[in-house]
Formats: structure tokens, sequence, C-alpha cells
């Protein structure tokens, strides 16, 4: 025990084994969904073009595991790897049903998307390109991705749904808005008492209130998605269907999508960039927002020994690709093991073994409805947005930008777009304030290069 307490830091860090391991606990209780959801994207929503459902679910808990495990020994910070969502509704809906992409192509451009973003690591772009953001806009980040969470909270709860004339509050009256009211209730209550494990235990108590309504409404009235608040129809996973099937089928298309004449080549190539793009800066988000949270940054807000983040996350997501389960990414649900003391890699190392773990119950695990963990992505989104009280409102030059960064990620479902967004109206407003020698030359590359990333689609058009 005094080992790993060396190897980990908790002194430094000031916590222990029983707090990170109640941290990884949480963490992986509310990103366990991702077990559910990323097969049911992949594997349903492509209507039987994409990869085998079975296969996907175990290599989602196989390299989620691994990836994990590999960021708390190599890291040593308190981040969770897994599949991306918005990552895979890409694969799903752009690249396999939209454009016709067999999906081993689909996840082949994962694979080099994955590539480019670790050679970018490699060569120190990636890491000078986040020391060049300014203090405000990190911190505008990190409050943008807590609306984020909230908002995602808020929609898996059922208290918001689709509307008239976009979004507007869901039915209250339903069961699984009951048990997320409920949820956030007991978890408020246990935050402002101080109960360590608030956030896991409102889970557990919410999944055992959703199983009692859906027992004595029925399945059919009580509205709980098929599977979910009731016994498994199966405690094991099946592993008698080759479920390691599609571990490594991207590999002998690797080179073929760059000579496919149904897609040209300056096409893939734009489609690879956005996709870099996208998982290029929602990781930078995520490692800036869950680290101020955990107060892990430097005074310059900067994340120590950042490099070795950034290579296991660039590394997930060659991973996610080659084994079929679409980019891996660092998680910003981590933020919820944060919020229950984790300040060290071995809350990811439990959050790596619960993965691997949960390959083998996996049906288990699916059972949890969202309206149980949706009381928990409040509650951090909350967290984050304290966040706020650090940035110096100044004049429009810094304010605006932050305040579009801040907004722009729940409106927009997407923390690219809110940085995107944030970036460009930066520089914007600094050149015309007089002020373009205060911004770093790598915000104006980077800067530009999202002006393209939001001129895509016409380019796209243009090209055709």
């Amino acid at each position: 025990m005094e080992a790993v307490a060396r190897y980990f830091k908790f002194a430094e860090r000031g916590t222990n084994i029983f707090t990170e391991s109640r941290a990884g606990l949480t963490t992986f209780m509310v990103m366990a969904y991702i077990i559910a959801v990323n097969p049911s994207i992949l594997s349903l929503a492509t209507k039987g073009q994409g990869p085998d459902q079975i296969s996907t679910i175990v290599m989602t808990c196989l390299i989620a595991g691994v990836m994990t495990l590999a960021m708390g020994f190599i890291a040593n910070y308190p981040f969770a790897v897994a599949a991306g969502m918005g990552l895979n509704a890409v694969v799903a809906f752009d690249l396999i049903l939209g454009r016709g992409m067999a999906w081993q192509d689909a996840m082949a451009v994962i694979a080099w998307e994955g590539i480019i973003i670790t050679v970018l690591v490699l060569t120190g772009l990636r890491q000078a390109i986040m020391a060049a953001i300014p203090m405000s806009l990190k911190r505008s980040i990190g409050v943008g991705i807590g609306l984020f969470i909230l908002f995602i909270g808020l929609q898996e709860g059922g208290f918001v749904v689709a509307g008239s004339p976009l979004v507007t509050r869901g039915a209250i009256t339903t069961a699984p808005v009951l048990v997320f009211v409920v949820g956030l209730a007991l978890a408020l209550f246990l935050m402002v008492r101080k109960v360590k494990g608030g956030l896991l235990i409102s889970i557990i108590a919410s999944t055992i209130l959703a199983i009692v309504l859906n027992s004595w409404l029925g399945t059919d009235k009580a509205g709980f998605a098929a599977g979910t608040a009731q016994a498994p129809a199966e405690w094991i996973t099946n592993f008698g269907n080759n479920p390691f099937s599609t571990l490594g089928a991207p590999l002998s298309h690797m080179l073929t999508i760059w000579t496919d004449p149904a897609l040209p080549v300056i096409t893939l190539a734009l489609v690879v960039f956005s996709l870099m793009l996208s998982d290029f800066f929602d990781t930078m988000g995520t490692v800036i927002g869950v680290g101020e949270e955990a107060g892990l940054l430097d005074e310059d807000g900067n994340l120590p020994g950042i490099t070795r983040v950034l290579i296991v996350d660039s590394v997930a997501a060659i991973a996610g690709g080659l084994g079929s389960t679409s980019s891996n990414t660092t998680y910003i649900e981590s933020a919820a093991g944060v919020s229950e003391g984790g300040r060290t890699g071995f809350t990811a190392v439990v959050v790596g073994l619960l993965f691997l773990v949960a390959a083998l119950f996996a049906p288990v695990i699916a059972i949890i409805p969202q309206a149980a963990t949706a009381p928990a992505l409040v509650v951090v989104g909350y967290l984050m947005f304290t966040i706020t009280r650090e940035i110096e409102w100044g004049e429009m030059d810094d304010l605006f930008p932050a305040m579009v960064t801040m907004i722009v990620m729940p409106l927009t479902y997407s923390i690219t777009n809110g940085i995107a967004a944030g970036f460009v109206a930066y520089v914007f407003l600094k050149a015309l304030h007089g002020k373009a020698r205060e911004v770093h030359p790598l915000m104006w590359v980077v800067s530009a290069a999202f002006v393209l990333y939001f001129a895509a689609d016409y380019i796209q058009i243009l090209l055709k």
C-alpha cells in the first residue's frame, strides 16, 4: 500500500486509496452508459451496416479499460477514457449511413485522425497550442463544459425535451422524471451534508427506485428505455459469438480508403481534418475543465505533465479506430470522480479495471436508466460552473469570446463548436481593438483552422 501511495503521490495531492477508489467507482457509474449507448449507435442505428453488436459491446469495454489504465499508470491523473459521444455519431450517421462507407473504412478514418493527433503531440505542437490559449478562454472552456454536462443531465432526466421552438420542459408526471427529480434532490441533500460518495449513493438509490416503479407500473407505462430498470435477461455476456471479431478489422482498409473513387481524396482529407479538430479540442477542453475543477492546473492554467495525458489520449483514438469502437477520448464525466475527491491516476485505474470487468457483465450495467445517472451530471455541471468566479470580466474583446465559448457548447451540443467560436471571436475582436500583437501566433493559426472547420461543408459542396 505504501508503494501504491508513493507511485500515485497520494500525500502530495492530499488524498488516499479509499477516496480514490470511491471516486473511480463514481466516474465509472456515471459513464457506464457508454457500454450500452455506443453499440446502439454503431451497430443498431446503422441498420445492419455497422459492426457486430456483441463485439462492439465487448470491445467498447476492453479498449476503454486498457486505455484508462494507461491514463492512470502513465499520466497519473483521474481522467477516464472511452468511446467519444459525438464522434461515434459522426461515424454512424455521416460516414456509414450518409456517405455509404463500409464500417471498416469508417473506422480506418478514425484511426488516421488518431495517428495525426499523435504526431502533433510527439512534435510538441498540440501542447504549444494549449499553452498559447489565454486564461480567460481556458476558464470559459471549463464553464462551457459544465453547462454542457448540466444540459445533458437535464435531457437524460427527461426534464428538458425537444419542443417548440427548440427545447421545452418535459412531462414531469412520468416515472423517469420522478426518478431524476428524487435522485437530484438526494444528491443535493447529500452534498449539502458533505456525505462522501453522495453522487454514487444517488445513482444506486435512483436505480432501485426505477426498478420498483418499472415493476409497479409495468414496462409499457413506466417509460424507461427497453432493458433498463429491470432485472437483466442474462447476467453474463455471451462469448459464444466471437466478440473479438471486429478487433483489427479496419487495418486492411487503412490505405484503400485513399484510393476509393466514390470518395475523392480532398473530401476524405477534410473529413479526417474535421474529426481531428473535434477530437483535438474536445480533449483539450476536457483536460482543462476537469483539471481546473480538481485544482491540478498551475498558475498559468496549464496541466503539469500534460504531454503524457495527450499521448495516451491520442493513442486511444487509434485504438478505438482499430478496435472498431470509434475514437476513444478523455471523458468529461471524469469530473464526477473529481467531485468525489479523485486527484490521482489511481482513480483512473479503478475505472479501467471496472470497464474490463464490465465486459463480462455488460447486461447488468445496462439496466441503470439514464434518469438515475442524470442527477450526477447536473451536480457536476454546477460544480464546473463555479469556475466563473475565477474569470476576469474585462473588456468586450475578452468578455464576448468567453461568453460565446460557454453558450455555444450546450446550444450546439458540441465542445468543439464552442471552442471554435470562442477562438475566432477572440482573434477577431483583438484585431478590431488594435491588440493583434497580444494574440499568440498559434492562436492565429488555430483560429484560421477553425474558420475552415466551419466552412468545411461549403468547401465540400464546391469540390463536388
